[in-house]
């Protein structure tokens, strides 16, 4: 490729609306541009790394015997009618009507069309275990698409469904998903990513891991142990800490004039938030009932752990009169009726805390759940933190980091088989429902992620493995016939070689061509100069800047092909699957 006739300009400055540093250099550098919010087309260059991400991922999918499907982008509503989920997703899902009236859908994951396209050719246990994937366009409304390519509406991904007659081959299968993932992204040049366990949200199953891409840039909190192998999203990390000791006390009624939050409280009878009971008012989508649940006063809640709990969506509860409820004095003595309490884990073992009394401008002291509350069940629902107690080797090593989530696998279980009536017959002729896991990687995100922990001030640097070129030609001075020509051979023998080059034949400025050189991020630099021609060298430098070389121009074409060669080794992995 010709970097005269490469369509998409580079440019000094991006927008300001791009806000992190892999969606302004895929900006500048001609990679992307943006349709509507988080809509993009993609440039050459981008489109030939999607390319190679995509064919890394086939490679992996078809060692570990998945079928390529493809499913369609626009789907019917009665499928998922089926399996419940056209009711149960919010709006993030774009519903629409055909000509004919009918209510259609675009796809923003296949389940329903995987068991759809499934369930009438797979029904004799002989055809099981098997998965089919694809590689497609999705779309999902999100309310917050940022950062160029990290976070969209529309895009692509590639998509896995298995299918099994035992919960054990399922876990066994499950396992060679999680290896070859980790392939993928060695492969791609971030073998950096950590698997962590996750909640399985609107996908529905039991066990759950994301592949996160650790950066300061992620909109999730990664919870590490330092010490051991334990990993979460802190949607689903335990959060275990030390309990106060103190002593039981006398129930006190205090005073607390216009003290409304825990910090006031507890600065006004000079104890620590650790000893605090903290209130935090929640209501349910389905019904609007009113969640109060109950922390020690130096947590925050894990939305998503109570969700789980109370089995509902939950939205912060807005406080009316006749609720008989008074914000910022709410504690867990003499509640009115009809309220869905929650003990956190972490007031169990207090024996005296600081607490609402349930009156205006009235707290407890002395408060002991199990002596002035009867007996209560306790459950997890606060946020790991940073220092605490690691649930699986049990030492204070927690640390919180962030990470944009790059891949996602799950167990699903007979969910969607049960709820769109896919069966088989098994070897005694009974009929059963085949079990699922799925397993979805993000093109896009994936490729956006790897500029954002590979790059420099200059530009992206691209790995080998899924660089839009691998050669980068800069010709300085192409009006000295030596140079052209010289530039030109070497460009037609690698290309003969079966290497990808981009040749730079622009008669500009050496600022402008290494600029643009240093946003396309090419691994390989060739430099054609005069100054180079006078010695008989050209010269070859690493875009990473690990290396600089001369090399004769008779033999610079070979060497730079085996230099190519070489870095491709790197990504080369050749585990048992």
């Amino acid at each position: 490729m010709k970097i005269a006739k490469l369509l998409g300009e580079r440019f000094k400055n991006a927008g300001a609306e791009c806000t992190i540093d892999s969606h302004a250099l895929m900006v500048r550098g001609g990679y992307i541009k943006s349709l509507g919010a988080g809509i993009y087309s993609l440039y050459t260059p981008a489109n030939r790394i999607a390319q190679k991400i995509e064919n890394i991922m086939r490679q992996e999918m078809d060692a570990i015997d998945g079928q390529e499907v493809l499913f369609p982008v626009v789907m019917p509503a009665n499928i998922w009618r089926e399996s419940g989920r056209y009711q149960s997703v919010g709006a993030e899902m774009l519903r629409f009507k055909d000509r004919n009236n009918s209510d259609m859908l675009l796809g923003m994951t296949h389940e329903e069309a995987a068991v759809q396209l499934a369930r009438d050719c797979a029904k004799s246990y002989t055809k099981y275990p098997f998965m089919i994937y694809q590689i497609q366009t999705k779309f999902r409304d999100e309310p917050r698409s940022r950062g160029g390519l990290i976070r969209t509406r529309e895009f692509t991904m590639k998509d896995a469904y298995s299918f099994h007659t035992s919960q054990q081959d399922l876990e066994d299968y499950y396992e060679k998903c999680y290896k070859a993932y980790e392939r993928i992204y060695a492969r791609c040049g971030v073998p950096q990513v950590v698997a962590v366990k996750a909640d399985t949200g609107m996908m529905g199953g039991s066990v759950s891991h994301e592949f996160m891409l650790l950066t300061d840039i992620g909109e999730d909190s990664i919870v590490i142990c330092k010490e051991c192998d334990y990993r979460a999203n802190m949607e689903v990390a335990d959060c275990v800490i030390d309990a106060p000791q103190n002593d039981i006390e006398e129930l006190k009624l205090v005073h607390t004039p216009n003290a409304k939050t825990i910090e006031d409280v507890c600065k006004l009878l000079n104890v620590d938030n650790e000893t605090s009971c903290k209130a935090v008012m929640y209501q349910k989508n389905s019904d609007d009932t009113l969640v109060i649940v109950f922390i020690r006063g130096d947590l925050e809640v894990n939305e998503t752990k109570l969700r789980n709990v109370v089995g509902d969506e939950v939205h912060s509860a807005t406080i009316t009169p006749e609720m008989n409820i008074h914000a910022g004095f709410v504690g867990p003595k003499d509640l009115p009726e009809g309220v869905v309490v929650v003990y956190d884990e972490s007031l169990k073992g207090i024996n005296s805390l600081v607490a609402g009394a349930n009156k205006v401008d009235y707290h407890y002291a002395g408060l002991n759940i199990a002596r002035d509350c009867g007996a209560v069940t306790y459950v997890s629902v606060a946020k790991a933190v940073e220092n605490g107690i690691c649930p699986v080797c049990g030492k204070h090593s927690i640390t919180i980091s962030r990470g944009v989530e790059v891949g996602n696998i799950f167990q699903l279980g007979t969910k969607y088989t049960v709820s769109m009536n896919m069966q088989y017959l098994d070897k005694n002729g009974e009929l059963q429902y085949p079990i699922m896991g799925c397993y979805g990687i993000g093109v896009g995100r994936l490729m956006a992620s790897i500029c954002q922990v590979s790059h420099d001030e200059f530009g992206p640097i691209w790995p080998m493995s899924i660089a839009p070129w691998q050669v980068h030609i800069c010709a300085m001075r192409v009006d000295d016939d030596n140079v052209r020509a010289t530039a030109d051979k070497l460009y037609k023998d690698l290309t003969a070689q079966g290497i990808e080059v981009l040749y730079d034949d622009r008669e500009v400025s050496v600022g402008v061509m290494f600029s643009d050189a240093d946003l396309l991020g090419v691994p390989l630099r060739v430099i054609v100069s005069p100054r180079s021609l006078g010695k008989g060298v050209v010269e070859l430098n690493a875009r990473d800047k690990s290396f600089t070389t001369e090399l004769t121009v008779d033999t610079a074409s070979q060497k730079i092909a085996e230099k190519v060669q070489e870095m491709l080794k790197k990504y080369d992995f050749n585990n048992e699957y």
